[in-house]
């Protein structure tokens, strides 16, 4: 294992940010990302202040089918709900560029937060839902004991918007949500990441991968390619 992953995993597990670039092929970007289950306010305010992206959790598949989590795409294109909701078939995602369908599943608040969108608010929603992934896991959860936990806890929509690992993982997808997972993996952490997307100051386009790994070296960060993450999970099989 090469000494940028090493360093990464060591990294991420005290819960300190890793920048991870996808793919020229992709997407394209540079996300920063943090251990779900070390989030505090100050990691929000990071994530909102120094990338201007969207913030979001990226969940493993099988946290996903413990709380029978939908996505959002098989939701929308729903036959029953398209009827009853025509405009739904009008903004059908039939044209990414970069891939064939949304990772999106539905966006949380805990129920102890205000209006969700402050830094202690998304804090604890974040943390809160990685400690209960953890706790659903060890006491080998049903579904439905795992749903009604999470109903108790959490409500939707939210301001953290949730994305699922497709099943398979990297082997059938390579987009920001199964490598932020796959780093969680490499990592033994709770497969629960929190992460934004970082863009150039003004916002029009995403930071370049030059900039981003002079802004990640500057503060001591590491940083990875997707392929280090794949190549990483590929060697431990």
């Amino acid at each position: 294992m090469s000494d940028d992953i090493s360093n990464a995993i060591d990294a991420f597990s005290k819960g300190l940010p890793v920048c991870l670039f996808d793919s020229e092929k992709r997407e394209g970007e540079t996300d920063l990302l943090f251990s779900a289950q070390h989030v505090k306010p100050s990691t929000m305010r990071q994530l909102r202040k120094e990338c201007g992206g969207l913030l979001f959790l990226a969940i493993g598949d099988e946290v996903g089918d413990l709380f029978g989590l939908p996505f959002l795409q098989d939701l929308h294109t729903n036959p029953e709900l398209v009827k009853h909701y025509s405009v739904l078939n009008h903004l059908v995602t039939n044209d990414l560029r970069y891939d064939s369908r949304s990772a999106f599943t539905l966006s949380l608040n805990h129920r102890d937060t205000y209006t969700g969108i402050t830094d202690k608010d998304r804090a604890l929603t974040t943390r809160r839902f990685a400690e209960l992934t953890n706790d659903l896991f060890e006491s080998k959860s049903s579904t439905e004991e795992a749903q009604k936990a999470l109903g108790n806890e959490f409500r939707t929509p939210g301001h953290i918007p949730v994305c699922r690992e497709s099943r398979g993982g990297l082997k059938v997808r390579q987009g920001h949500t199964e490598l932020a997972v796959g780093l969680a993996r490499l990592s033994r952490t709770t497969p629960v990441v929190i992460g934004a997307e970082m863009l150039q100051p003004d916002g029009d386009y995403a930071l370049s991968v030059d900039d981003a790994k002079a802004w990640a070296k500057e503060r001591d960060i590491p940083f990875l390619h997707g392929i280090d993450i794949i190549n990483a999970l590929s060697s431990g099989e």
